[in-house]
């Protein structure tokens, strides 16, 4: 079990989200479909963050999984 996310890059993911759908982010950074869970944290004690999207836009999902506003990019990769 691991207390650190391996980074999957480090800069935000631009995704074009839909209004009322979920979408689960990957917090452990091990997830081949970033920036969203594939279930490979499994045995990692990490678990995906839902975010429903309120209206359609573009967001910025983390990609270095350190983000304090998580899912969402607060600019935590510019301090990695």
């Amino acid at each position: 079990m691991t207390d650190t996310p391996e980074i999957a890059q480090k800069a935000p993911f631009a995704v074009e989200v839909e209004e009322g759908k979920n979408y689960f982010w990957c917090a452990c950074g091990k997830s081949k479909k970033q920036p969203f869970c594939d279930g490979s944290h499994k045995d990692t004690g990490f678990s995906p963050i839902k975010y429903t999207a309120e209206t359609s836009k573009k967001v910025f999902f983390c990609g270095c999984k350190h983000s304090s506003k998580a899912p969402l990019c607060d600019g935590s990769h510019s301090k990695l």
